[in-house]
């Protein structure tokens, strides 16, 4: 991308964030019911409510009294994150489903297998991460320290984050995310995720990480 086309892309940001649209998920994945996906959804948009109204308040902040024990301000800024984070990984999530589920490409596959050994091996782990991770998240990423794709567990939206990496695969764990098809039965819900991913899509979000690695080695030349 070059500097114009970016700075036309800043210059043409709006002020808030739309919801996007995942309708066309509801009642067409196995495992997950359209009711799960709906009630989902709507607090996917909470979140992007909340995050419109925490960037206003921030316009109006006083800064003069920022500290790190209590003032407005650092409690807007945790607030921050905390709704920008669930804005971002919920449209991570809904987008790396499909309806129209395929195995991974074998391009996919070698560049996984790189890093786990096998894919059997990075399934496992992934599965790991998700029931080690609290309310929160299962995160698998391209980390441009040293070029290796790892599993991450988060929890919350804004502990535990880790710095220089690109998602390329994103797990919800909130309870939110499948007590209304499985109750507390966080495995069964795992299963039905991988029943679902959209490996095409994991495989688009590594090679863009890929590329941008490439334009970061160049500006820092």
């Amino acid at each position: 991308m070059d500097h114009v086309h970016v700075r036309e892309k800043i210059l043409m940001r709006t002020e808030t964030l739309e919801a996007k649209d995942f309708t066309y998920l509801f009642g067409k994945l196995d495992g997950l019911s359209e009711e799960q996906l709906r009630q989902h959804n709507e607090l996917y948009k909470k979140y992007v409510a909340k995050y419109n109204e925490v960037t206003e308040k921030l316009k109006d902040a006083d800064r003069s009294a920022a500290n790190h024990n209590y003032s407005d301000y650092r409690s807007l800024l945790v607030d921050l994150t905390h709704n920008q984070n669930g804005v971002v990984l919920h449209e991570l999530y809904f987008s790396n489903l499909t309806d129209n589920f395929e195995v991974p490409s074998e391009e996919l596959i070698e560049l996984v297998e790189k890093d786990f050994g096998t894919w059997e091996n990075f399934e496992k782990d992934l599965k790991a991460a998700a029931e080690a991770s609290r309310a929160g998240w299962a995160i698998t990423a391209y980390n441009y320290r040293d070029g290796k794709i790892y599993n991450y567990a988060i929890d919350q939206h804004n502990l535990h984050v880790p710095i220089d990496m690109k998602p390329i695969l994103v797990l919800d764990t909130w309870e939110h995310a499948f007590a209304v098809d499985y109750g507390i039965d966080k495995k069964s819900y795992i299963k039905a995720f991988f029943d679902n991913v959209n490996w095409q899509a994991m495989y688009n979000r590594l090679n863009s990480a890929l590329e941008s690695e490439h334009l970061l080695e160049k500006s820092t030349m």
